[in-house]
């Protein structure tokens, strides 16, 4: 970027690539309802499809953002985009659960390899008020691409297939392939670090087992294995499922990252995280705040598109026009939240925002049924995107208003790993939330109805295993069986919200323990004061 066009050009490239990232993460959501009627995925492979994108993106955030400091950032954004379009090819012709969750996983490796690139890339190009003015473009095209995507989903399934969610990809892939080499200028660091390639193996098996744990407790049995157990083509030989095992392997690789992570920094070699910013207290709350906050926020949205589309009747370009009312309400937060800039603290607005996406989610809760109208979702929507716009925009700059300067490369890749461990967090236990209770609760109702159990058990796995997709096919069997159902969705879409907003309110408790910055310390400095300071007072290796 030899001139200030060329530079700006390659900003607007940059910012396509994050818009392609960061769409992918939601495009889907309103697709799976399509995705199961033709795939006849289940309901634990819905969550896969959601959580292998989000798991494998999380996990190597770090990773590849220290490889693109070191083999050079540009680099890292043409390999990421390239596989990125191959794994959404792979996707858009995938003709099984399986197959499309293998491509999500390859999507997570290219989705890892760009977004910190991109940040980096704008840190070493930009600098002084320009770095500003980027940083900005660059965080708002987050923000907006991520409400577009579930509306650009339910307009591509409706009116195409829900492959072209996917096949969309391509055309702009290759559009930005073409102005990354023309408009970009190839960056890497002088002293890169070297990799913990232990600590990033640790990190993912803690994740991975974890999640896995989550969300296949249900299938395979949260203590006694389930009866006929078989992985693959082989059968479990023990009484004990092996989630228990997955979570102490999870426990175990936790552990062992942690002492691994310490061990290191005692020797003054670079680590995965930053253990010792966690001794900063705003550092240390603000990520505990930020994950929890993330498991509430990102996990709802797996379930209302389910229930917007298998128990009201509404197609998929419908139920993304409902979810853009979250859009809209996180536009109006930005405009509320630059007014209060500078007369409330961003402690205070940070918690006023967690607040409203609680009072949001108990609407949703409180309305949902079968009958429930769209503008009623729309409406606790349109106030859970306010609190989402006041959370999210704050959250950072609290998480990292006392990290020194030279170490807020590190602190805001870390903070950006926390959200995305608690969104994955989120979508494995909100749906397994979704999906226990809306067995357990169709069961008791058709109980109650006097079907035979043989009956009830076919119906309710028939229901569960399809994510709810089944329940239309009900009404020419038994209109009444299929009322229940859909009564029962609404009882578990509503349990799901209510769960959520417990999370959020733990959040917000967290946030208690975090102080309101004084104005004029010198510690701590906002990510948008780094981002205006001239490039050598800004850390090198900025990931997120």
């Amino acid at each position: 970027m030899t001139s200030p066009r060329t530079r700006w050009i390659g900003l607007f490239v940059i910012s396509l690539a994050v818009s392609l990232i960061i769409v992918d993460s939601t495009i889907v959501n309103v697709a799976v309802p399509s995705i199961v009627d033709e795939l006849g995925i289940t309901s634990t492979e819905v969550q896969w499809v959601q959580e292998s994108y989000t798991l494998v993106f999380a996990a190597l955030l770090l990773v590849f953002g220290t490889l693109g400091d070191r083999f050079g950032r540009r680099r890292m954004l043409v390999i990421g985009v390239i596989i990125f379009m191959l794994a959404s090819v792979w996707a858009a012709l995938a003709d099984s659960g399986s197959a499309l969750i293998l491509a999500r996983v390859v999507q997570g490796v290219g989705g890892a390899m760009i977004l910190p690139s991109t940040l980096s890339t704008l840190n070493a190009t930009f600098h002084g008020r320009e770095r500003g003015i980027a940083f900005a473009v660059w965080g708002s095209t987050i923000g907006g691409m991520a409400a577009v995507g579930p509306l650009l989903g339910g307009w591509l399934t409706t009116a195409y297939s829900w492959r072209w969610a996917f096949g969309i990809n391509v055309p702009l892939g290759i559009i930005i392939l073409i102005g990354l080499m023309l408009f970009v200028v190839a960056t890497r660091d002088e002293h890169p670090q070297a990799i913990d390639w232990t600590g990033a193996l640790l990190s993912v098996v803690t994740s991975a087992f974890l999640v896995f744990g989550l969300i296949e407790g249900r299938t395979y049995g949260w203590w006694l294995a389930a009866d006929g157990l078989m992985l693959g083509e082989w059968q479990w030989p023990l009484a004990l499922s092996p989630i228990p095992m997955s979570f102490a392997i999870s426990l175990v690789a936790g552990i062992a990252f942690v002492w691994w992570g310490l061990r290191r920094e005692r020797a003054g070699k670079s680590t995965m995280l930053a253990f010792s910013l966690l001794r900063i207290g705003s550092f240390r709350n603000g990520n505990v705040a930020a994950l929890i906050v993330s498991m509430g926020e990102f996990g709802i949205i797996l379930s209302l598109p389910l229930w917007l589309q298998n128990v009201l009747g509404y197609d998929a370009l419908q139920t993304g026009t409902i979810l853009l009312a979250l859009a809209g309400g996180s536009f109006l937060a930005s405009g509320v939240g630059g007014s209060l800039s500078g007369r409330v603290s961003a402690v205070a607005t940070v918690r006023a925002g967690i607040a409203a996406e609680i009072i949001g989610l108990i609407l949703i809760g409180a309305v949902i049924a079968v009958d429930t109208p769209w503008w009623s979702i729309a409406l606790g929507l349109l106030v859970y995107g306010v609190g989402v716009g006041l959370a999210t925009a704050q959250l950072t700059g609290v998480v990292l208003q006392d990290v020194p300067v030279q170490a807020s490369g590190q602190a805001s890749g870390t903070q950006s790993t926390a959200r995305q461990i608690g969104s994955a967090l989120g979508i494995a236990v909100l749906g397994t939330v979704l999906f226990t209770s809306l067995g357990s609760t169709l069961d008791s109702r058709l109980d109650a109805a006097g079907l035979p159990p043989e009956a009830r058990e076919g119906i309710v796995s028939a229901v569960v295993d399809s994510a709810g997709s089944a329940i239309p096919g009900l009404d020419a069997e038994s209109p009444e069986v299929a009322a229940e159902a859909r009564q029962a969705f609404s009882d578990a879409t509503r349990f799901a919200a209510f769960t959520a907003a417990g999370f959020l309110a733990i959040g917000l408790l967290a946030t208690l323990r975090l102080n309101a910055p004084v104005p004029g310390a010198a510690a701590g400095r906002r990510p948008e004061d780094e981002a205006a300071a001239p490039a050598g007072e800004s850390a090198s290796d900025e990931r997120r």
